[in-house]
């Protein structure tokens, strides 16, 4: 799902219909959640690694309930930031 989700932000530097960013939102918003509750649910007595803060941060910020409303240039930015952060995310084996 985080190989499937960082594709998913690479591909919204593209002009495309308000409806993809949408749907970006909510695949984001659910992908990093998810996997945030997951490793915290699984490892119960370990302190959360910053990567775990990192999937939270990217779900706050794409959350489809209160969207931060940005200019696209910053939108890209994050996109392209978060693609690769989820491509790590997904290499590394603790998770």
């Amino acid at each position: 799902m985080l190989y499937c989700t960082a594709m998913l932000l690479f591909v919204a530097v593209l002009p495309l219909p308000y409806a993809y960013y949408m749907f970006l939102r909510v695949v984001v918003f659910f992908v990093c959640s998810y996997y945030a509750v997951a490793w915290n649910k699984k490892n119960k007595e370990k302190e959360a690694p910053a990567w775990v803060w990192g999937l939270g941060g990217l779900a706050l910020l794409f959350n489809p309930f209160f969207p931060a409303h940005l200019t696209r240039e910053i939108w890209m930015f994050f996109n392209i930031v978060g693609g690769v952060f989820l491509l790590k995310v997904a290499g590394w084996k603790d998770h």
